[in-house]
């Protein structure tokens, strides 16, 4: 992971840039709230799906990164709020945003955060990726709304569990696939291969983070 990590290194830092940068906000509890949680660092490997996608098709252009960016804020509002429904006082190995600030502050910067990636995507002055992203973002909260209800069941299926992971997870991973094809000016076959790798990613990516959460340790 250290190697790949360096080879992206230059995306990363112009990628976490613009993270902060556009979080700006003139109230300063925002600023800290949001700070705190970007800080804590995470794989970014979301927005990072999505820079790769846009590279992939010849894609450098600031738009790219905006919208990555986007995708992450999207993310990392949900971070805010599943961390509250969950009662979570720890992630990444450190306190949770809501154990430091208090549930009200998480929820409510969580809704600036969300809407923040929302002014974002009207920059794309895509009609498109504004609709991939509204019912991107709603089909995530029903997949957290599913996970909720299932809290406790042991006779899960097999089909019901994919149900959930590829609504809380890997939509937004092909979300950002999406948007990176649209803002590179990708043809139909290939937002449609990138897509599908990146469902095929996110729905990985869940399974190893549900396994860890029964074989690890905080």
């Amino acid at each position: 992971m250290s190697d790949f990590k360096q080879l992206v290194s230059e995306e990363m830092t112009r990628l976490d840039h613009i993270i902060r940068r556009d979080l700006n906000s003139r109230v300063a509890l925002i600023n800290t709230v949001g700070e705190y949680i970007i800080s804590a660092g995470g794989k970014r490997i979301r927005p990072l799906l999505t820079i790769l996608c846009g590279r992939l098709l010849g894609n450098e252009h600031e738009l790219l990164y905006k919208m990555a960016a986007m995708v992450e804020y999207i993310h990392t509002a949900t971070l805010l709020h599943d961390d509250v429904v969950d009662e979570s006082g720890l992630r990444r190995g450190r306190p949770t945003a809501n154990a430091v600030f208090g549930n009200a502050a998480s929820v409510l910067v969580g809704d600036f955060i969300y809407t923040r990636a929302f002014q974002m995507m009207v920059t794309s002055d895509s009609l498109r990726v504004l609709k991939i992203m509204a019912d991107s973002t709603n089909v995530i909260s029903e997949g957290e709304v599913w996970q909720l209800l299932n809290i406790g069941r042991n006779d899960l299926s097999e089909e019901e569990y994919f149900k959930v992971i590829e609504s809380k997870t890997a939509k937004l991973f092909e979300a950002g696939a999406r948007v990176a094809a649209i803002v590179s000016n990708a043809t139909t076959q290939e937002e449609e291969a990138l897509a599908q790798y990146a469902i095929g990613l996110g729905t990985a990516f869940q399974i190893v983070d549900d396994i860890l959460d029964y074989q690890s340790s905080a």
